[in-house]
């Protein structure tokens, strides 16, 4: 079973609390591993180390990228338990290879990323800055509840979801002249994502917050002009 903790593409799609331990009772019933995606959700993002933390569960295996090389170094990795990795690489360790696996510069990288996301505790202050920023978007929702159906997240991996085809795409292009660039989930244009570095200041968080206040109001207006 292989599950995203919040389904980023997906447009910031949210499980119910204790989904994923239901999922993990029903792969040990069984026999089935559980493998968590968590490329967008993993350190820090969600206000916690990793997405599934939010339910307390440990999975079989779990895929990391982006935030593991600190925005410098592209590097992916794979994590298994003990059990998984005497079953696959035990008789053959190179059964699965990677012209660039191991490379020293970016295992530094990810290396140096995890000491400085615990040192300076990020993953506390994704909580914290979360909590800002889905506050001020709601604020903002409420005032344009016209345009705005849900926003929903979990620490700095927001969504805010539009009511209409399109009307997303526009508030982007007014948010880029005010500075703040933001994009549509992949597979669900209606969303647009909110995922800032885990170090932003509440400033940049009041300002990203009026821009898409301003984003909206010129938009209204622009729709407005065309009926």
């Amino acid at each position: 079973m292989i599950v995203e903790p919040i389904q980023g593409e997906g447009g910031i799609r949210i499980p119910p609390d204790g989904y994923l331990r239901v999922l993990r009772e029903a792969c040990d019933r069984h026999g089935a591993y559980l493998i968590f995606d968590e490329v967008q959700t993993g350190l820090g993002r969600t206000g916690y180390m990793f997405g599934c933390d939010h339910d307390a569960v440990k999975p079989d295996m779990m895929t990391l990228a982006k935030a593991l090389g600190g925005g410098i170094m592209p590097i992916g990795a794979v994590i298994g338990t003990e059990e998984i990795w005497e079953a696959v690489y035990s008789k053959n360790p190179l059964s699965h290879t990677s012209t660039f696996g191991g490379n020293p510069l970016a295992c530094a990288a990810a290396l140096a990323t995890l000491d400085v996301i615990i040192e300076e505790g990020l993953v506390e202050r994704s909580a914290e800055m979360g909590c800002l920023l889905k506050i001020g978007l709601q604020s903002v929702a409420d005032k344009h509840s016209r345009w705005i159906s849900e926003v929903r997240g979990r620490g700095l991996m927001v969504g805010v979801e539009f009511g209409e085809d399109e009307v997303g795409e526009l508030v982007v292009a007014q948010l880029l002249k005010h500075g703040v660039c933001v994009a549509y989930a992949l597979n669900n244009p209606r969303v647009l994502r909110f995922e800032p570095p885990l170090i932003i200041s509440a400033e940049q968080i009041y300002m990203a917050v009026d821009a898409v206040d301003k984003a909206l109001v010129e938009t209204d207006e622009l729709l407005a002009s065309l009926v």
